[in-house]
């Protein structure tokens, strides 16, 4: 029940026993204020949600009231106070008659004597105290809603019913006053009933407050909670940021750090560059010595070897072509045709580039197995045994043993290209590297020209003196027997591979003729130092290198240049190449031997060009002029026909092939490949240049005579599109190395990502 409803029922009641008294019977009043009393003392007990509210103001006026003004409600009660249960009136007071008339009791029957009838008048009257009964019998004791008024019969009088009528009349005031007393308890009850419902009220209404206070209270709570954990967060990130600027503040401590290593390193850095230009200053000033020219003579008759097997075969053609012819008719009994004569002798001129390719190929192995020298001096056992099966030839009546010694000899040339410029290089003062260098073209230009001059035919170019010739190249191999052993062993070799400094600035005092010698000690621990990571590098290391791949590219391509520029042609088969332009067999043979004449005149005046003018350019110079003269080598060949002195104009343009080969292609190929590359990879990376160089070699060989059959006047015009291309790839690509340490050019490609922009 709302709390209200609760106080408008008790302030209510009052006027509700006002009312029943009018209306109802003595027996339903008594029901109804038991019900009441029991009810309201329960509802009392058991409801507690009540809010405050005003006593609601009386409807009942005084006129309607039968007993009059009721009086004021007294102050509600504290909270404190107790709510007492609802008491009532006892009716144990009220006579038996009063009882029965005013509760409708039925405990003795009223009187019947009485005259006294009760009528329903209108309008009603306030009913007073004194005329509350004027008869003897109120209608059996039952109250009307509205006033009444009696008219009693007329009856005999008897002294009898006047007293009991007086007596009826004391109980029925004696009843009355009762009621009045009972109906002021109740109203004091209501009263207190009302102050307790009001205290009540206010007291659940702060209790109410107490609840939003509480909840308030739980939401505020929850935030400070949420705050917390926020903050909590937020101190975590403050950890973290703290812990994120003192690892700042020591990064930034290490930086500071590194900074000042850096300045220190960079101080360092210029003290060293200019120790290193001083001491390349004492390099460049270094001479040549008479035993640094001694071992630098030892080391080129491999050269010369090479040089003298790849010309030798070509004066004697005609008699080589005729002792197969012998030999074949001796075995077989019949003529052998002019096509298998030019296969088996291009078999003898080819297979030499085959074993020039193992020998090649097998130069870095042995290199770093033996050493420079001690690799030198074993090679000259396969020069021999390859001079002595090509010499016995004849004698055997087998040209066989001629294929088998051009192959020995090969093996033998192919091992002197990859150790003897490697040798030289490493012996050689800086500033005196590039001229050195040179002298290995130096030496293959002077045993092309000596096998030419042999080969005429009034020296050893007849059919008894053509073994003779062949076999002459035991000689280089005898002679660098007996000179090489007094030679040192290479110092980098000693140095930087063995770790044998003491025998290496031994080495060092005899080519310097100097006891001074750190200068050099210190430029080649600089290498190795350089070098450390890359030490001891195999083939496919060096071929997956990413820094040394374009060097590595770039000395393939220089060997490429110097084989397909079309020199072998000549040089293979120059006086064939001169008999077809015109000139008569003896001219030719004198023409070949100024083409090697020319090639040594030309090599020498080259070595010192080579110092000053550079590598690069003079390679730049030799190819174009090989292109020119590979275009009027063309030019002569298809007119010849037309005009009798072009034949001559043939000869000029070949001799001038020759000297720009000289010039630049001839030597600067083996010599750039040699320094392009540092201790560790040098001999792998020779090893493949060199076996590049052979096959290129090989194919010229091998084709040549095919290409010149097929294209007859046009047999240069491959040559004129190679050198063409391989004049841009130098332009484009090689670096210039002269006056340069080995760790100054393994910079260039370092430097640039493993690319040299020319």
């Amino acid at each position: 029940m709302a709390p209200q409803h609760i106080f408008t029922s008790g302030r209510l009641l009052c006027v509700f026993v006002a009312q029943i008294l009018k209306c109802l019977p003595c027996n339903a009043f008594n029901a109804c204020l038991k019900s009441f009393t029991a009810g309201h003392s329960n509802e009392m007990a058991t409801n507690g949600d009540i809010s405050m509210i005003s006593p609601p103001t009386s409807s009942i006026s005084n006129d309607q009231d039968p007993f009059g003004q009721l009086p004021p409600l007294p102050p509600p009660l504290r909270s404190t106070q107790v709510l007492q249960p609802l008491s009532v009136f006892p009716v144990s007071n009220l006579s038996e008659d009063s009882y029965d008339y005013v509760f409708g009791g039925r405990r003795k029957t009223p009187p019947t004597t009485t005259s006294t009838q009760l009528k329903l008048t209108s309008p009603p009257v306030r009913l007073r105290p004194e005329d509350a009964y004027r008869g003897e019998n109120i209608n059996n004791g039952r109250f009307y809603r509205h006033s009444f008024s009696y008219a009693p019969k007329r009856q005999r009088h008897s002294s009898r019913d006047d007293r009991d009528r007086e007596s009826r009349l004391r109980c029925h005031g004696e009843d009355e006053a009762t009621l009045r007393q009972l109906l002021l308890d109740l109203q004091k009850q209501v009263s207190v009933m009302s102050m307790n419902l009001s205290a009540k009220l206010d007291e659940l209404q702060r209790g109410d407050r107490h609840l939003e206070t509480t909840v308030a209270l739980c939401e505020i709570r929850t935030q400070l909670q949420e705050l917390t954990k926020s903050v909590e967060s937020c101190q975590s990130e403050v950890s973290e940021v703290k812990r994120d600027m003192v690892a700042i503040k020591h990064e930034l401590d290490t930086v500071q750090q590194v900074k000042e290593e850096i300045e220190e390193l960079r101080e360092y850095v210029d003290r060293l560059e200019e120790h290193t230009h001083r001491r390349k200053l004492r390099l460049l000033e270094q001479g040549l010595t008479f035993f640094l020219t001694y071992s630098i003579f030892s080391a080129v008759l491999g050269m010369l070897q090479f040089g003298y097997n790849t010309g030798v075969i070509n004066a004697p053609e005609k008699n080589i072509e005729n002792f197969m012819k012998d030999v074949y008719k001796d075995r077989y009994g019949e003529d052998i045709s002019e096509e298998f004569i030019q296969q088996l002798y291009s078999v003898a001129v080819s297979i030499f580039a085959i074993g020039g390719m193992l020998g090649g190929f097998s130069g870095g192995w042995m290199a770093n197995r033996f050493g420079r020298k001690g690799g030198l001096l074993l090679n000259n056992v396969l020069g021999i045994s390859g001079a002595c099966l090509m010499g016995f030839t004849k004698v055997s009546h087998s040209y066989e043993m001629l294929f088998l010694g051009r192959f020995i000899i090969g093996v033998n040339c192919g091992l002197n290209t990859s150790l003897v410029p490697m040798y030289i290089s490493e012996i050689a003062p800086l500033n005196l590297r590039g001229g050195l260098g040179t002298v290995n073209q130096l030496a293959v230009t002077v045993g092309l020209l000596l096998s030419q001059v042999l080969g005429i035919e009034q020296i050893l170019g007849t059919n008894d003196g053509w073994p003779i010739l062949l076999g002459l190249a035991i000689c280089p191999a005898i002679l660098q027997l007996i000179l090489l052993p007094v030679c040192p062993e290479s110092p980098r070799y000693l140095l930087i591979t063995k770790q044998w400094e003491e025998e290496a600035r031994k080495a060092l005092r005899r080519l310097r003729a100097s006891g001074s010698v750190d200068e050099d000690i210190e430029e080649m621990r600089a290498e190795e130092r350089a070098q450390q990571a890359e030490s001891h590098i195999s083939t496919m290391e060096l071929i997956c290198s990413p820094t040394l791949r374009p060097p590595l590219i770039i000395g393939i391509v220089m060997q490429l240049s110097q084989q397909f520029s079309g020199i072998n042609a000549v040089f293979y088969y120059s006086t064939s190449l001169f008999m077809s332009s015109g000139l008569t067999e003896e001219s030719a043979k004198f023409a070949t031997i100024g083409i090697g004449a020319i090639m040594v005149v030309m090599t020498l005046v080259s070595i010192p060009l080579m110092d000053r003018t550079g590598r690069r350019t003079l390679h730049l110079y030799g190819l174009g002029g090989m292109f020119i003269f590979s275009i009027f080598i063309t030019i002569s060949f298809l007119i010849k026909e037309m005009i009798d002195w072009m034949s001559y104009l043939s000869v000029v343009a070949t001799l001038g092939f020759v000297v720009f080969f000289a010039v630049g292609p001839g030597s600067i190929p083996w010599m750039i490949t040699a320094e392009l590359f540092s201790q560790g990879p040098r001999p792998s990376a020779m090893a493949i240049a060199v076996l590049v160089n052979w096959m290129a070699n090989f194919v010229v060989g091998i084709g040549f005579p095919s290409m010149k059959t097929a294209l007859e006047n046009y047999t240069f015009l491959p040559f004129s599109v190679f050198l063409a291309i391989f004049w841009i790839f130098t332009y484009k690509k090689v670096p210039e190395t002269k006056n340069k340490t080995f760790e100054e050019i393994l910079a260039l490609f370092r430097h640039n990502n493993g690319r040299y922009v020319g």
